[in-house]
This record gives C-alpha cells, sequence and structure tokens, in this order.
C-alpha cells in the first residue's frame, strides 16, 4: 500500500495538479459540491420539496441563508438538491459521448477508406451545429426527463470524442510496436484492443474532464429553457428560470444558482486544463525545468 502511495505521491500528474494553487483550490471546492450532493439529506437544512406559503419570497435570513423562492422552498437545501442532477447529467452523458466517440473512432481510424470517410462526414455535419442546438433539436424529440437529457447531451458530445480518438489510433498504428505485433501474429482485433485503444485513454480522459463543465452548463440550459428536468425535480438551470422573474424584488433566487453554474464549469475547466499539461508528452519534464530556470533567476 505504501508503495503505491509513493508511486501516486510522485506521479507527474499529480505533481501538475497540485503544482498550481489554482488547481488545488478548484479540486477542494469540486469535491466539497460533490460530497454535499451525494450527502444532501444530512448537510441541507429543509426538505427542498416541502412548500411554505407563508414563507415565500423571503430574504436572507439565519434560519434560511439564501431565503425562500416563490414556493416558500429554502433555497440553500435546492441549491443542495440540485448539485445531485448537475453531476449526474455531467458524469452520464460525458461517459455515453466518450464510450461511442471512442468506438466510433476507432472504427474510421483502423477501417479507413468508405467506412472513415462516412464516420468522418458524419461527425463533421454534427459538429458544423451548436452543441447547445443540438441538444435543443433531440430534447424535443426524446422528451423530458434525467434519461433522456443526459442521452440527448451525451449524443451532441460524440463527435469531438470520435475526432480525437481516430487522430490518436492514425498516429499510434504506424508506431513500430504496433507492426512487430503484426509480425509476430497478433490480429487486427488485438492490436486495436491491447496497443492502440490504451493509447488513446488519456486524451479522452482529458477531453471528458473539460466537458463535464459544458455539460452542466448545457443541462441548465436546457432546464431554463423548460426542456430539462421534470419539475419539482430540483435543478440549477429550472431555478434560474424560475427566479428570473423576481430580479428587482428578489435577485437572490436566479442569481445563487446561476454563481454555483458558474463556480462548477470554472473549476472543471481548469482542472481539466491542467489535467491536458501533465498527460501531453510534449511536456514531460518541462515542470521540474522551469523551477530551476526561476530559482536561477532569482539567485
Amino acid at each position: 500500500m505504501k508503495k503505491i502511495w509513493k508511486k501516486i505521491k510522485n506521479s507527474r500528474i499529480v505533481k501538475v495538479l497540485f503544482a498550481r494553487k489554482a488547481v488545488v483550490v478548484c479540486l477542494i471546492i469540486l469535491a466539497l459540491m460533490i460530497l454535499s450532493a451525494v450527502f444532501a439529506p444530512l448537510v441541507s437544512p429543509y426538505d427542498p420539496y416541502k412548500q411554505d406559503l407563508k414563507s415565500m419570497l423571503l430574504g436572507i435570513s439565519p434560519e434560511h441563508w439564501l431565503g425562500t423562492d416563490p414556493m416558500g422552498r429554502d433555497l440553500l437545501s435546492r441549491i443542495i438538491y440540485g448539485g445531485r442532477v448537475s453531476f449526474i447529467v455531467g458524469l452520464v452523458s460525458v461517459l455515453v459521448a466518450g464510450g461511442i466517440g471512442m468506438i466510433l473512432g476507432l472504427i474510421a481510424g483502423m477501417a479507413g477508406g468508405i467506412i472513415d470517410a462516412f464516420i468522418m462526414r458524419v461527425t463533421d455535419a454534427m459538429m458544423s451545429v451548436p452543441m447547445i442546438i443540438m441538444a435543443l433539436f433531440l430534447g424535443s424529440i426524446l422528451g423530458k426527463g434525467l434519461g433522456n437529457i443526459c442521452l440527448a447531451i451525451g449524443i451532441s458530445m460524440i463527435p469531438s470524442y470520435a475526432r480525437v480518438t481516430r487522430g490518436q489510433v492514425l498516429t499510434v498504428r504506424e508506431m513500430d510496436y504496433i507492426t512487430a505485433g503484426t509480425l509476430c501474429g497478433a490480429s487486427k482485433l488485438k492490436n486495436t484492443l491491447v496497443h492502440i485503444l490504451p493509447n488513446c485513454i488519456s486524451a479522452n480522459i482529458v477531453l471528458m474532464t473539460m466537458n463535464l463543465g459544458n455539460a452542466i452548463l448545457n443541462e441548465a440550459a436546457l432546464s431554463f429553457l423548460g426542456m430539462g428536468i421534470n419539475p419539482p425535480t430540483a435543478s440549477w438551470g429550472s431555478m434560474v428560470n424560475d427566479g428570473y422573474k423576481y430580479m428587482s424584488s428578489n435577485p437572490v433566487i436566479a442569481i445563487a444558482p446561476g454563481v454555483f453554474i458558474m463556480i462548477v464549469v470554472l473549476c472543471f475547466n481548469m482542472v481539466g486544463d491542467a489535467l491536458r499539461d501533465a498527460m501531453d508528452p510534449k511536456l514531460r519534464g518541462t515542470l521540474g525545468k522551469k523551477k530551476k530556470s526561476r530559482k536561477k533567476e532569482t539567485a
């Protein structure tokens, strides 16, 4: 166990991530938000679905830290429960997009010819449409609901994973060890699954991390437009939609969930950017060189 911990501690990914204070802060914020969403029944001060018409549109107070919504429900409790929906949509949609996209990219890169051209032209057509427009179109066909929203957002993000995976496959399949495996009798399928696929995963992991924020943002946009999660389920986007009508009298109702959306998307983007630098082979060894050069300059 100690050896495993030592390897993790000394790995380049951990060093790069924890060398940046901003990334460490983002990781702490994300960890706190995820834990509060998982343990929402223990953390939230009130039932997020219990209506109290006598406490409608209350302001910030010791009893209600962020006030109440038009139905008298505690806003902080609904934000905590809304985090569950956002993180589930982000994780599931990214896994759906990554899984399907990697399969299509592998098929296109290894098959070549007409199959490659057909898959890439379809992905080009999908990428020509903005992601939110594609998600709106798919959401209107599939309908509301958590599962349908995850599927709609996941399908809209497939082209990026397909293109990234295809690019990796075209590079890796020309390597000497792939040729050596073929000469030793390895089939095309074995080379693809054992040697090529593992080399495509790191780039897709980085893309998944960065797309988590985009998926959460798209879910919020769909919920804001009334095509997201069915009420009364708490969702950050639907909370902004319900609260913007009261911007003049009680702006916290719309601003508070919007701030949470902004923080989560920003944190995921910063962590994804740092993870990309850590897993990029071209940047290996630059972390220590930068520190040494700074020491020489100061000396």
